[in-house]
């Protein structure tokens, strides 16, 4: 037997079975057809030494530790005498042996602040709160050869924070998770968890916790994202300037794009938001021509002809997880024809109704309601349905057109806060810290027989975030011009 066979690391709990706390002991796998079949005595007894102390020991905590732990205590607040348990996830398998880049779980990245896979939060009751510890793997082991022989190890993936440092980074005692399955096991009393990111967790807790009292859980968590304390509005700007940044990248190369395809589009974008943020916030539409009227056009392969539109709709998501989402629909060559700013012109008159409605006090279906009657409006005076306007937007028939709601929360999810109750969202009031978009459109399909033949392939999208103030509401994305005579000049300056 080789040395490597005999091998027992402490792997990810993704790699772990349920059972117990003993099954984490599993040797370290070796590549079915890996070059080298073993490990001798002595290449491990030489890898365990040799290595400089690189314990990291003037570690500030993250800016936002005082929102989380904020956060943490509201959490407690709302389910006293109760064990809480928030997971971040575990890496999933894209094929084989690569895994798709992780993203931690929101719920647990908005209470910690960490991001790293297999982390848990748990909330234990006290008799004056809660006291919350962090439970997250520990730096590879170098005594057993994790560190170099496990595909997660430290030379093949990156260093991992210790325990220690974990404690100082995030403001929360910090402990080994591959001990917290077994704990859960034997715990009593009462329990709620996150469902769906942690089948080990979850397997551990299945005799203690209810469907219904989690779901009251993730409701809570996620309507707790409704209003954002003043470091996620300075997120959410960053996150914005800098997809800016990116519609102006992509205006300076769209002669490259229509020598190739729209993925140059979404390739040009895509470099901006790695290089100041995290990644895009979500799969970026840049929709050329009649693919504008594709709502979540993705596949980007289509062609970009001078003439027509674009519609991109893409937003950078920020080192913590906050993303823009914004939309411009823009002429190709610089310039609208007549046609295209008729129905640019009437979206814009539509977004500035439904950006004008957004205020504290405000019903939240205000700003959708008020845009889609200029819609229907427009509909109404070109023909394209019968009026009058009230018949139209009682039978819903502007949503041939119109087709999509007028905007969402925004946050650490594009579509943020979405588990929250009706009554605390789409039916709820409007208060200041509440972030949202304002985005209608009006869509043409190609084979849209009841629009006259020059309407057909044409949609448009304009797309903002606002941000509700104490006195009414801020664009946080009006660096970006909307009126189809800025954009243009826009585009000209940008093109230089």
């Amino acid at each position: 037997m080789t040395v490597a066979e005999e091998l027992t690391p402490a792997v990810p709990d993704s790699a772990v079975d349920a059972a117990g706390p003993d099954e984490s002991e599993e040797p370290i796998k070796q590549r079915k057809n890996g070059l080298y079949p073993g490990v001798s005595d002595e290449l491990a007894e030489n890898m365990k030494s040799g290595w400089a102390d690189t314990e990291l020991r003037d570690l500030e905590p993250i800016p936002q530790a005082a929102e989380t732990a904020a956060r943490r205590a509201a959490l407690s607040a709302r389910f006293p005498g109760e064990r809480l348990v928030i997971p971040a996830g575990n890496l999933k398998t894209r094929s084989n042996d690569t895994e798709y880049a992780f993203r931690a779980s929101v719920e647990y990245a908005y209470l910690t602040g960490n991001q790293t896979e297999d982390g848990v939060l748990v909330l234990e009751p006290t008799a004056e709160g809660h006291e919350a510890t962090i439970y997250l793997l520990p730096r590879s082991d170098r005594e057993n050869g994790e560190f170099w022989l496990d595909g997660q190890g430290e030379l093949w993936v990156g260093r991992r924070h210790s325990l220690t440092e974990a404690r100082t980074l995030y403001g929360i005692p910090a402990s080994d998770v591959r001990e917290l399955a077994g704990a859960l096991r034997e715990a009593t009393g009462p329990v709620r968890v996150v469902r769906g990111y942690d089948a080990r967790i979850e397997a551990a807790l299945t005799d203690k916790v209810t469907a219904e009292r989690d779901e009251e859980l993730r409701v809570f968590l996620s309507e707790a994202r409704l209003v954002k304390d003043e470091f996620e509005i300075g997120e959410l700007q960053k996150a914005v300037d800098s997809t800016v940044r990116g519609f102006e990248d992509v205006v300076k190369v769209l002669d490259k794009a229509e020598a190739t395809s729209e993925r140059y589009i979404e390739g040009t974008f895509f470099l901006r938001a790695r290089v100041e943020g995290n990644d895009v916030g979500y799969g970026t539409i840049a929709a050329a021509g009649p693919h504008a009227c594709t709502l979540h056009w993705v596949r980007n392969d289509g062609a970009v002809r001078s003439g027509e539109l674009l519609l991109l709709d893409a937003g950078v998501e920020t080192h913590t997880y906050y993303t823009a989402d914004v939309t411009r629909t823009l002429p190709i060559n610089g310039r609208f024809d007549e046609i295209q700013r008729k129905i640019y012109d009437a979206v814009y008159e539509a977004q500035e109704a439904g950006i004008a409605a957004v205020k504290p006090g405000a019903k939240y279906r205000d700003f959708h309601d008020a845009a889609q009657r200029v819609l229907a409006e427009r509909l109404v005076e070109w023909g394209l349905v019968e009026g009058p306007v009230e018949r139209v937007l009682e039978l819903g028939l502007q949503r041939r057109w119109t087709l999509h709601g007028t905007g969402h929360m925004l946050g650490m999810d594009v579509h943020d806060c979405a588990a929250a109750r009706v009554e605390a969202y789409v039916d709820g009031t409007l208060e200041p810290g509440m972030c949202l978009t304002v985005e209608p459109g009006l869509y043409f399909q190609a084979d849209d027989l009841t629009v006259p033949e020059e309407y057909r392939g044409i949609g448009v999208r304009i797309e903002d975030d606002i941000l509700v103030t104490e006195d009414g509401n801020r664009n946080l994305s009006a660096a970006l011009p909307r009126r189809a005579d800025e954009v243009e000049a826009w585009m000209a300056s940008v093109k230089g």
